[in-house]
C-alpha cells in the first residue's frame, strides 16, 4: 500500500503541473489573446459605442426640446386660460350691466307711458265732465226756450179768447205733457 501511495505521489507531481499549465497559461497566447481583446474593444468602442453614443445624445436633446417646447406650449396655454377667463368674466359683468341699464330704462319708459295714461285718462274725464256739464246748460236752456216758446203759444191762444177755468187746466195739462 505504501507503494500505491508512492506512485500515485509520482502522479502528484504531474497532475499538479498539469493544473498548474492550465491555470497559468502560456504568456505568448496570453499576450496575443490579451493583444485581441483590446483590438476587439477599440474596433467596438470606434464602431459601435461613439455612433450609438452619439445618436443618443441626439435623441436625448431632441427630447429635451420637445420637453421644453411642451412646457412653453402648456405656460402659454395656462395664460390663454387666464386670458379667456378673465375675458369671459368682464363679458359677464358687461352684459350684466346692460341689462340692469335696459330694465332701469325700460322701468323708466314704463313709469313715464303710465303717467302719460294717467294724464291723458285725468284730460279725458275733465273733457267728459265739461260735455256733460255743457250738454245739462244746454238741455236747461232748451228747456228754457221751449218753456218760452210754449208760454208764448199759450198766451197767444189765450189772447185770441177768453179762458176758463177748464181752459186753463186743460192748457196746463198741454204744458206739462210737452214738457215730458
Amino acid at each position: 500500500m505504501v507503494l500505491k501511495i508512492l506512485s500515485n505521489m509520482d502522479n502528484i507531481g504531474e497532475t499538479m503541473k498539469s493544473i498548474a499549465d492550465k491555470l497559468i497559461p502560456n504568456w505568448l497566447s496570453f499576450v496575443i489573446q490579451f493583444s485581441s481583446f483590446i483590438i476587439l474593444l477599440l474596433v467596438v468602442f470606434f464602431f459601435a459605442y461613439k455612433p450609438v453614443k452619439k445618436m443618443l445624445k441626439k435623441r436625448a436633446d431632441f427630447i429635451q426640446e420637445e420637453i421644453d417646447q411642451a412646457q412653453k406650449n402648456h405656460a402659454e396655454a395656462v395664460e390663454q386660460t387666464k386670458e379667456a377667463k378673465r375675458l369671459l368674466s368682464d363679458s359677464k359683468a358687461e352684459a350684466s350691466l346692460i341689462i340692469e341699464n335696459a330694465t332701469k330704462k325700460g322701468e323708466e319708459k314704463y313709469e313715464a307711458m303710465m303717467l302719460e295714461a294717467k294724464e291723458e285718462v285725468k284730460e279725458m274725464k275733465l273733457a267728459a265732465q265739461e260735455d256733460i256739464e255743457q250738454a245739462k246748460v244746454d238741455a236747461l236752456n232748451d228747456i228754457r226756450n221751449e218753456m218760452v216758446n210754449v208760454a208764448l203759444t199759450a198766451s197767444k191762444e189765450i189772447l185770441k179768447r177768453e179762458v176758463d177755468e177748464k181752459d186753463n187746466t186743460r192748457l196746463a195739462e198741454d204744458f206739462i205733457n210737452r214738457l215730458n
